[in-house]
């Protein structure tokens, strides 16, 4: 009757850029990422894996950040993608486009572009529905 939901294990914060640590260039991780410092690049984790980026409310990232998880409490100069989860903590402030599948979003957060829901899923159930349903009579389920 009840689906049970899927729980998601936290990745492990395997690396991270302290307070007055600045990187200039990209960053490719996965597992877990927490940064107090600046990086100035595009941050992008292993689609394959349930990484997971956090950003405390020193921690500040001036290019695009492409992650499936992200808890933002600092800043962002950048379009954000989050193909699974993004929490906007209060302190968080993006300026940029955030790109998302699921969103948590507190009192005090801002974003300065848009929010974007991710609709690849729905998409592909909206061409199913469209077809004529004598030519192709079996249906899809997504979960």
């Amino acid at each position: 009757m009840f689906k049970k939901e899927k729980k998601t294990k936290a990745a492990r914060i395997s690396t991270i850029v302290g307070e007055g640590t600045e990187i200039h260039g990209d960053v490719m991780f996965s597992g877990g990422l927490h940064i107090d410092g600046i990086i100035r690049g595009n941050v992008t984790a292993d689609s394959q894996t349930l990484s997971v980026l956090t950003v405390s409310e020193k921690g500040m990232i001036e290019g695009e950040v492409k992650v499936p998880n992200i808890v933002l409490n600092g800043r962002v100069s950048g379009d954000v993608y989050a193909s699974e989860r993004i929490e906007l903590a209060p302190r968080a402030v993006v300026t940029g486009n955030v790109y998302y599948n699921l969103l948590e979003m507190s009192m005090g957060a801002s974003v300065n572009g848009n929010l974007v829901h991710n609709v690849e899923t729905q998409q592909t159930v909206v061409a199913i529905e469209a077809e004529d349903p004598e030519e192709s009579p079996e249906r899809i389920k997504l979960d």
